[in-house]
């Protein structure tokens, strides 16, 4: 059964204990791909802890994830989508990723996950499609919808 969930605005202080779930979320995929390096990932995270974009998710209070959405001109970016392991396979990523998209109408979305992740076939069940890749990452699209 999904968990009820609310969104709030991330704060400073929010961002080591995301860092460190991004970690535990990302490490074997990272780890496999031969890129695991802690100072990289605190760079990268870093540089998408946007308190304008970047969104905590709370679940009976606690901080149990995130999620970016950066409009672009032509599309909505989606960074930095981590829930904690136990909270996933149970509707409350598709129903974050929901409420925020909601918030976008008609607007393509996009997304890269690293190849091989897992996170790949949540993404297709939310309609996204390959639209390229890159040297670690997949390049997905969720078209707008018509009408």
């Amino acid at each position: 059964m999904r968990p009820d969930f609310r969104l709030r605005p991330v704060s400073e202080a929010d961002f080591e204990p995301l860092l460190a779930l991004s970690i535990r979320v990302l490490r074997a995929d990272l780890e496999r791909l031969g890129r695991f390096r802690p100072a990289l990932r605190r760079e990268r995270f870093r540089a998408v802890f946007d308190l304008a974009t970047l969104s905590a998710i709370e679940v009976a209070g606690e901080c149990i994830g995130c999620i970016g959405a950066e409009p672009r001109p032509d599309h909505l970016h989606i960074h930095a989508f981590y829930v904690q392991p136990e909270f996933q396979g149970r509707g409350l990523g598709a129903a974050v990723f929901a409420q925020v998209t909601r918030q976008y109408p008609g607007v393509p979305v996009r997304i890269e996950v690293l190849k091989g992740s897992a996170a790949l076939g949540f993404w297709q069940r939310q309609g996204f499609g390959k639209t390229g890749e890159q040297d670690f990452d997949l390049l997905l699209e969720r078209p707008a919808p018509l009408g």
